[in-house]
């Protein structure tokens, strides 16, 4: 029976002692498969003593043929695949040959796949790293998956926090049962930000209830990654897998709720990127992009407010990223290390812009706004500026008013960017729907008023009104994905 620790006891124990805790559990029994960086996390329970107690079998293909002779054939010996086929194969050889556990036994099959710093230290160490674990004697097993980026400027010391991310994964499955605090201690004993785990899953029949997306929003909020992803089935997703030399439009917003005016941001971007001369329409990616403080108006996050939100979001088909990048520069470096040079094009309202162009933002950076449009601009990257409505009454607000609003000191600098192709007007917007505010729409929801559904779109409406999303008065309990074709198809 699975047995459940305080959280300061947890806290507690060393590498050490947690593998010596299990390997003094009898029916905690399995298999160790490790490729790429030695056998670090099996070392690790052979060094605590009493290791035959816990290892059925340590293993480390790690020359290729060996490899794909025994776990079949991949493209990539670093990916998720690779880990999946290492899992199945493992698990199944268990109960094949320990038939006289089963009963009294909880199987594992720990793996995982991993590279790390090369010799002229040029690449970006990362790993797949996988448990498949039951929590009972003859019941079904479940999956705990992550990814990782190691930052430590030494191989040796990657291998030693790949071993205890491996026991405190092992230990966390075992003995806890919140997602979060099983989260939380992979990185328990590694100071700093030596690994960031990038990706998480857990999944299995005793974790049905876990909703992954939260998952992914957890890892960002608690500093394990700045960046996370999921789909529009809810599956979580590898950013540095998913675009990687993709070209990718994003639009960042709060989206409480999606209204006709953000779909049309979408669409009509998607149109001008689509043009541009350095982008294959058949490698585009579109993101939509929450940030912490789009999550957050008082410091706090509202778990189930998300949930509403990204619901919305993928019933419109569309892909989620949760990013701890307040300001847009970062962003731009963060994707376009991934993209490699491929064309990025960001969605922008023109008064997200005047911040962009506010000198204050940028007052603890040493070299101010110049070296913030270095990273914003520099690289292959496209601002698409959607108009808006002032004054009354109503004028459209372009960027042609917006130079002549500029302070005379940037007004150079803005031309510069224009005359650069970095800037583009939307010109094609649908300035009929520039009156609907997402606030006033939300607020309409919550109040019961008639008359809402003609600001956000059908699918919009239907899922706000079958889910009693944002506190709609036909409530129901369950919070589902409902799932759609992308946008615009």
């Amino acid at each position: 029976m699975k047995q459940h620790l305080e959280k300061d006891e947890f806290r507690k124990l060393t590498t050490q002692e947690k593998a010596l805790r299990i390997n003094l559990r009898s029916d905690i029994y399995g298999s160790f498969a490790e490729i790429g960086a030695g056998q670090e996390v099996a070392a690790n329970f052979f060094k605590a003593g009493g290791a035959s107690g816990t290892i059925a079998k340590t293993i480390s293909a790690y020359d290729m043929k060996f490899s794909d002779a025994i776990y079949g054939y991949c493209d990539r010996y670093v990916c998720e695949a690779r880990l999946e086929k290492m899992l199945d194969h493992e698990y199944e050889l268990l109960s094949e040959r320990l038939p006289h556990r089963i009963d009294n036994t909880r199987f594992f099959a720990f793996a995982d796949t991993v590279e790390v710093l090369n010799f002229d230290r040029s690449n970006q160490a990362h790993g797949w790293i996988g448990l498949r674990f039951q929590l009972n004697p003859h019941s079904q097993p479940n999956d705990c998956v992550i990814h990782v980026k190691m930052h430590d400027n030494d191989p040796l010391q990657q291998q030693v926090a790949l071993g205890v991310v491996g026991v405190n994964m092992i230990y966390a499955c075992s003995f806890l049962s919140d997602p979060e605090e099983i989260l939380m201690s992979l990185v328990d004993g590694l100071s700093g930000r030596r690994i960031e785990v990038d990706m998480f899953r857990l999944s299995g029949p005793d974790f049905r209830h876990v909703d992954n997306r939260l998952m992914a929003l957890k890892l960002v909020k608690n500093g394990l990654t700045k960046a996370a992803m999921f789909g529009p089935d809810g599956q979580v997703m590898l950013p540095s897998d998913e675009l990687y030399k993709k070209n990718v439009l994003v639009l960042r917003g709060r989206f409480r709720p999606v209204t006709h005016v953000n779909v049309d941001m979408l669409l009509a971007s998607r149109r001008h990127f689509r043009r541009e001369a350095d982008v294959d329409r058949s490698n585009i990616v579109v993101l939509t992009e929450l940030t912490l403080n789009d999550l957050s108006a008082d410091g706090n996050i509202d778990e189930k407010d998300f949930l509403h939100r990204v619901n919305i979001i993928c019933s419109l088909g569309q892909t989620v990223m949760i990013s701890n990048y307040f300001e847009y520069y970062r962003l731009v470096e963060y994707l376009s290390k991934i993209t490699k040079g491929k064309k990025i094009g960001i969605i922008m309202g023109i008064f997200a812009l005047q911040k962009v162009f506010d000198e204050s933002t940028y007052s603890n950076i040493r070299g101010g706004i110049l070296e913030c449009f270095a990273s914003l601009f520099g690289s292959n990257v496209k601002l698409y500026i959607y108009p808006a409505s002032r004054n009354a009454p109503p004028e459209l607000f372009t960027l042609k008013d917006f130079e002549a609003e500029l302070p005379a000191n940037l007004k150079s600098l803005f031309r510069y960017l224009m005359e650069n192709n970095k800037l583009e007007d939307i010109n094609d917007a649908n300035i009929q729907n520039l009156h609907i505010i997402s606030d006033n729409v939300l607020a309409m929801i919550r109040k019961g008023e008639a008359g809402w559904e003609k600001f956000v779109p059908h699918k919009v409406e239907d899922a706000i009104k079958e889910l009693g999303l944002f506190d709609y008065p036909a409530k129901k309990e369950a919070v589902e994905v409902s799932t759609a074709s992308p946008i615009g198809k």
